[in-house]
């Protein structure tokens, strides 16, 4: 059976985490490392000692904002941004969850604009991500606001092939 360091490694496919000498480079670069539970630094160790249940059950991993400010900095090219998408789709597929359920909620809403009409829709992902939350009105005068200003458009254009778009979704869905 592989260890969980090895999973990490034959999911993210690039450098290996051992390659990481803790500089902590990532963590200084990281834009939402203030907000984290353990840096991205302290994740990376945890995953070299093993601590599965606790990395999966984080909420580190789900406040990540994949800007891939980490990898660029990285000396060795680890891939930190990558190694934390691993880790949220384990900790849904271990039915684990999400500790941070809006994270997760915005995130099936983006996927589902995009699989829909191969762009993103604003206000159908809004609808679809309030429905998730359950949080309908806390952002609704924000929301007014930019529809008033133009920021948000009633409609969005829609890809022209979107068999392409819902093969690739098909092909990555398990």
């Amino acid at each position: 059976m592989a260890t969980f360091l090895e999973e990490i490694n034959e999911k993210i496919k690039g450098v290996p985490l051992q390659a990481c000498y803790h500089c902590r480079k990532c963590t200084a670069g990281c834009p939402v490392a203030f907000a984290m539970e353990h840096n991205p630094n302290k994740v990376v160790k945890m995953i070299q000692m093993g601590m599965k249940s606790e990395v999966l059950n984080s909420s580190t991993i789900w406040l990540c904002a994949s800007c891939e400010t980490c990898v660029t900095r990285c000396p060795n090219d680890v891939d930190i941004a990558r190694m934390m998408d691993c880790l949220r789709e384990m900790a849904i597929e271990s039915k684990i969850g999400a500790r941070e359920k809006k994270i997760l909620h915005f995130h099936e809403a983006f996927l589902s604009s995009i699989k829909s009409g191969g762009r993103i829709n604003e206000p159908m992902m809004i609808v679809n991500y309030k429905l998730k939350s359950g949080d309908y009105f806390s952002d609704m005068g924000m929301g007014m606001s930019m529809f008033m200003k133009g920021k948000i458009k009633l409609s969005s254009p829609r890809t022209k092939d979107i068999e392409s778009v819902r093969a690739i979704f098909s092909k990555t869905s398990k």
